[in-house]
This record gives structure tokens, sequence and C-alpha cells, in this order.
């Protein structure tokens, strides 16, 4: 028997709110009562986000080992490295964030928290997932021989710890909307989905791809089997994964995204961001125009932050 998981430190403030969204279910031809939107850009330090929940299980891992530094990886703007640096300054740790790429020549953005939490950025150049983590563990290991014990927090904080943050936000949603029909949810480097799967079941969440990984649908089932596993349940069934909104690429906003926050936005006064929420928000569009999400069921949109990676897009100064 695999020993027990370290008891997740509080970073949070739970339950966020779930919040009706009567305009914009009639936008989308639903219910004014069928569709909510469920806050998670509300939760924890630094900006809030969905990856504060997997940061409590994966920062209260790095604590009980006895770590004082974490190091971790992301995109230019990621939210994870940002809510990562927030989590880790008011837990006391160093942070250590390996970006992709090249620094550029003014932050903006995620980057401008990132420098303001006290991060220290490497910029790894163009190596790819393998070389991204190959550097972490240059990092990692240059800290250790240094006297600091070090922590490596995964790419999206999306491990089996990580994803047991969603499996209680599942719980939580169940408790806030007892009839719940379905979810949707970006999904980057599948921690998210894969929680939320194991908590309600593959059939009742709809992940969007956003184009971080190339596998995505492998990812979120390998996570969510080995919550099943850990956890003595059975496998999960078929997952429910869109993959028409990536478009040209993850840091490329297509039209059907724009058209999307600018509906989000002028119905219901909530500002999305355009990678993430903003392709759920797509996502969720292109899915009731197809009947996968119809009236009379109870939908939650789960908005997950990144906010502060708006303000560091390239495409989304103009245009609205």
């Amino acid at each position: 028997m695999s020993a027990p998981e370290p008891t997740p430190v509080p970073l949070g403030t739970w339950p966020t709110p779930l919040e009706r969204a009567p305009r914009l279910a009639a936008a989308l031809g639903l219910g004014e009562d069928d569709l909510r939107i469920k806050r998670d850009d509300l939760a924890g330090p630094g900006g809030g986000g969905n990856k504060v929940r997997k940061l409590e299980h994966t920062l209260g891992r790095a604590l009980a080992v006895g770590a004082r530094a974490v190091v971790t990886s992301g995109a230019a703007q990621s939210n994870h490295a940002r809510l990562t640096a927030a989590s880790a300054a008011r837990l006391g740790l160093a942070a250590v964030l390996v970006l992709e790429g090249e620094a550029p020549p003014q932050p903006r953005g995620n980057l401008v928290l990132d420098a303001l939490l006290g991060a220290r950025l490497v910029w790894a150049g163009d190596v790819g997932a393998a070389g991204l983590a190959e550097r972490v563990e240059q990092e990692a290991r240059a800290l250790r021989e240094a006297g600091t014990p070090t922590e490596v927090v995964p790419f999206g904080g999306s491990s089996a710890v990580g994803a047991r943050g969603y499996a209680a936000a599942g719980a939580e949603l169940l408790g806030q909307l007892p009839d719940l029909d379905a979810v949707v949810v970006a999904v980057g480097s599948g921690g998210t989905m894969a929680g939320l799967v194991h908590a309600l079941g593959a059939e009742r969440v709809l992940g969007v791809d956003t184009g971080a990984v190339p596998d995505p649908g492998a990812r979120v089932a390998a996570l969510a089997g080995e919550l099943a596993a850990q956890d003595g349940a059975p496998p999960p069934g078929p997952l429910r994964l869109r993959s028409d909104q990536v478009g040209a690429g993850y840091a490329v906003l297509t039209p059907a995204v724009r058209d999307a926050m600018a509906l989000v936005a002028r119905t219901e006064g909530l500002v999305l961001d355009p990678v993430y929420t903003g392709r759920a928000a797509a996502g969720l569009v292109a899915a009731a125009a197809a009947g996968d999400v119809r009236p009379g069921r109870r939908t939650v949109l789960l908005h997950t932050g990144g906010l502060p990676g708006l303000f560091g897009h390239p495409d989304a100064a103009t245009g609205w």
C-alpha cells in the first residue's frame, strides 16, 4: 500500500462562488437557469486561478519533505508559474521559474507579477518539453548541491498529487449543484480535467484542448486512472474532449475564442484569458451549437483564471 498523501497546505478560500449566467445562457439558446460559472479565478494568492487547488497539494508535499525552495516550468505567460511564485512567497519558500523561450525586451502580464513576487526566472530557450524538464532538473540539482532542500513542482502542477485538488473541487461542485450535468473546462497539462473526471465521472466533464501539450487525452486518462487506482475505484470511462479550439496553436488567439471572450464579457461582465478559459468558452459555444450542451441540463463553465496573461498576449490588445 502506498504512503498516505501529505496534508494539503491551505492557500485558497473554499468554496469558490458558483454564479448563474442567465444572459450568456440565453445567447447560447439555453434556459436562464441552465448555465453557471464556477469562479476559481477568485481563488487564492497572486491573482487567483485553478492552479491554487493543485498547489495546495504539491506544496503540501514539498513542505512535508522539508523543502526550502521549489522549481517549476511553463510558458512565458504561465499562470501556473505565477501562482507557484505567489504560493511559495506565502509559505516562505524560494521559487525558481524555468520558462520557455527568451526574455522579452519588456516584461508584461504574468512576467510582471513573477518579478513582483520575488521568483527567479530562468529562460530555457526553444528547447521543447524534454529540454524544459531537463533544465528544471538542472536548476533543482544546483540548489540542492548548494545546500537548499528543493522540490520540483510538475509542469502545470499536473500530477496525481496535484489532481487531488480538482477531485476535491468536483465534490465541492456537487455540494453546490447536486443536479449538475456537465462541467466545461479548458485542458492544458491535464490535471484539472483528471481530478474532475475522478470526482464526477468522465461523462459529466467536457474538456476543451488548448494545445498546451501534444497528447491531452492520454495525459488526462493516465492521471485519472492513477487517482482511480489509488482509491480502488474503477478506471474512468471514455473522455469527452474537444480539439476544435486549438487553431494555429497554444499562443495564437483565434476568431472563435475572441468572439467567445467578447460574448462572456458583454453578457455577464466577466473577463476571460485568451489561452485557457477563452478556449473553454469557445468550446461551450460550439458544444451548444452542436447540441452537446442542451436546454434543460445544468452546465457549468469553469473559470480557471488567467487574467494577467491577457495583458501579456500579443493579439489581445486590439480588435474588440
